[in-house]
């Protein structure tokens, strides 16, 4: 098995798009970095190492700098490092056959670094469990892929706890009409107690028998933003938009929600020197939050007809 470096991969062709779009966040689908469909070779310790060597070469790369990044890949473990809460592994997924699930909410320990990342950040340790990240202007939580599909799941608790911000890296495979289910539940997830959620899927075939069905997606306050395709040959695919933060602490503003805040238990914060905001203080006229925009929903004889197909280019291609 092979990871292929990140000055030859995909992921800093993102980067770069964000950062040129102006992006302050940077979301990756779930295990981005080796690939979601590793298999058995997710119990090879080549697989970690090599993860490591490729985050490496992300945060030393200058186009990587002045962006928060969320990036997933394996960790063995007896800025943060967020486990799964809860795995998937039901139908087509089998999870809990190389992972194990983190041990509970709002557990946070320390993770010693390899010494190739402490060379280039120096620190020994970082953080990991279920905390939030604060920045200096708002904060921000995870979600990965089967936890949003939980009855308790964390964007409950976490927006509770003043998390405004919701990223969820995921690798969820097409099936017929799954993507309705998919765009309720992040709807949903922001319309009660109104927050910002980042969603970003694995598209394309990736090694073995399933299609990723991609349609990243921007929702905030249950309005979509933005939306990518669900089937595409594209390499990269890039969603943005801009979003005033005002606007999710105006939407918040309920006497029962207070209330339930208040006794609400308290996730430990990772503290980040940096603003996701314009650091400009003179008004931009030209800058406005991003309008809502209906979905673009595929009909089901539209879904048969373009999953197999970009499935099979993807596995010619790959082989």
């Amino acid at each position: 098995m092979t990871i292929r470096r990140v000055t030859d991969d995909l992921q800093l062709e993102s980067i770069k798009k964000a950062k040129l779009a102006g992006s302050k966040l940077r979301v990756g689908p779930e295990l981005e970095i080796c690939g979601y469909g590793c298999l058995d070779h997710f119990l090879e310790d080549d697989t970690i190492l090599h993860s490591w060597e490729c985050l490496s070469e992300i945060i030393e790369h200058p186009d990587c700098q002045d962006i928060l990044l969320d990036v997933g890949m394996p960790v063995k473990h007896k800025l943060l490092i967020r486990p799964k809460l809860s795995l998937a592994n039901d139908g087509n997924y089998y999870e809990m056959r190389y992972f194990t699930p983190w041990k509970g909410v709002r557990v946070v320990e320390e993770h010693y670094l390899p010494r190739s990342i402490t060379k280039i950040i120096g620190q020994k340790t970082a953080p990991i469990g279920d905390a939030l990240i604060s920045t200096l202007d708002s904060a921000l939580g995870c979600e990965t892929c089967e936890e949003l599909f939980t009855p308790q799941a964390p964007h409950i608790a976490m927006g509770l706890d003043g998390c405004e911000i919701y990223t969820n890296s995921s690798g969820s495979h097409h099936e017929l009409r799954k993507l309705n289910t998919r765009v309720e539940l992040i709807v949903s997830a922001t319309l009660k107690s109104g927050g910002i959620y980042l969603y970003a899927n694995q598209q394309g075939c990736d090694g073995d028998r399933l299609y990723y069905d991609g349609c990243a997606l921007i929702v905030a306050n249950g309005k979509v933003l933005a939306q990518g395709s669900q089937f595409s040959l594209n390499d990269v695919e890039v969603i943005t938009a801009t979003i005033d933060l005002e606007e999710v602490r105006s939407y918040r503003e309920h006497k029962s929600r207070a209330m339930q805040t208040r006794d609400q238990p308290k996730y430990e914060r990772i503290e980040v020197e940096m603003s996701l905001s314009s650091e400009v203080d003179e008004v931009d006229l030209l800058l406005h939050p991003s309008p809502s925009r209906p979905v673009v929903y595929n009909t089901p004889e539209e879904e048969i007809a373009y999953g197999p197909a970009c499935y099979l280019f993807d596995y010619l291609r790959r082989s």
